[in-house]
């Protein structure tokens, strides 16, 4: 059955706009006869913004509220960010396609000092993130970290107005956003691996809506999805939602995967990290395999102490 009018599903932050606008854009070029809408939501990842996003609890904090209308018909598909996305779906559901994947770095943004090995002892770093929290204190332990939390106007804001020495950001929603220019330092993945997926859009559908999967099967890019494929599956293996202190990063070439990730206690004391290879036809397995090992290296202790892993 073809399908004329599709509707996209967004949250309703500028980031979130801008990658439904792009997703948006691809199908009206593809297929200019078809009528696309965006249906905007708020989901409770934006609701709760007076709390760390690791207190908040629960899985799917920006994902529920779209997903229940996608099975209740009221949108035909969904655009997340791909590090937004918990490994688990709701049945019924599918990642339909990942987008080839923008800058998955991490920015440093201090108009001040600039670069992170600039900031002088005891500087104030905003970020939401327990990944890059660990990360950062594992190389500049004398740092204060401070939870941030908001969109990515927000969070420029509060860098001046509550006098953060530095926030950290992803680089992809800075870029989208038009900020390139707030960018002073781009992290080397020797110092901060991304998060599962970062960088990359997820456009997930119902996985018996054939019209919907047949329109969009062209916005995936096959080495994205089989890095994210990895990725995904190390996550899943460490049982871990989008904030857990563990970073990873797959790059997926002529059919070869090369992986590396990192578990490290909130406190970056102890830090786990290793690299695996192989075919990008065994994705899914090399990211369990890497996942298997760093929990045997001491990172299963730190999740479980987090209360993130069962014993």
């Amino acid at each position: 059955m073809k399908k004329d009018t599709i509707v996209i599903g967004t949250r309703s932050s500028k980031l979130a706009l801008w990658q439904a606008d792009y997703v948006e854009a691809k199908l009206r070029e593809r297929y200019p006869e078809l009528h696309v809408v965006q249906k905007r939501m708020t989901t409770k990842g934006d609701r709760v913004l007076d709390a760390p996003l690791a207190k908040i609890g629960g899985k799917g904090l920006f994902t529920k509220e779209l997903e229940q209308a996608m099975l209740a018909g009221e949108i035909d598909l969904a655009v997340h960010s791909l590090k937004d996305m918990p490994t688990e779906l709701p049945e019924g559901l599918m990642l339909a396609a990942v987008t080839e994947r923008f800058d998955p770095g991490d920015a440093v943004v201090s108009p001040r000092y600039q670069t992170l090995a600039n900031l002088p002892q005891g500087a104030k770093v905003g970020t939401s993130s327990l990944r890059r929290r660990a990360q950062l204190l594992a190389k500049r332990p004398d740092l204060e970290i401070v939870s941030l939390r908001g969109n990515v106007n927000t969070r420029l804001k509060k860098l001046e107005e509550e006098n953060f020495d530095a926030i950290i950001l992803a680089v992809a929603g800075l870029k989208r956003l038009g900020f390139h220019d707030r960018i002073t330092e781009i992290l080397p993945r020797e110092i901060c691996l991304p998060a599962v997926g970062q960088g990359a859009l997820a456009i997930e559908a119902r996985a018996d809506d054939e019209a919907t999967l047949s329109l969009i099967a062209f916005l995936d890019d096959a080495a994205t999805r089989a890095a994210a494929r990895a990725e995904r599956a190390f996550l899943a293996r460490v049982e871990g939602g989008c904030q857990v202190p563990v970073g990873v990063y797959a790059e997926a070439a002529d059919e070869a995967l090369e992986m590396e990730a990192v578990i490290a206690s909130i406190d970056g004391e102890r830090l786990y990290r290793k690299k695996k290879a192989g075919s990008a036809l065994d994705a899914e397995k090399i990211g369990r395999a890497l996942a298997e090992e760093l929990l045997a290296m001491g990172g299963k202790e730190i999740l479980q102490e987090l209360g993130l892993l069962q014993p």
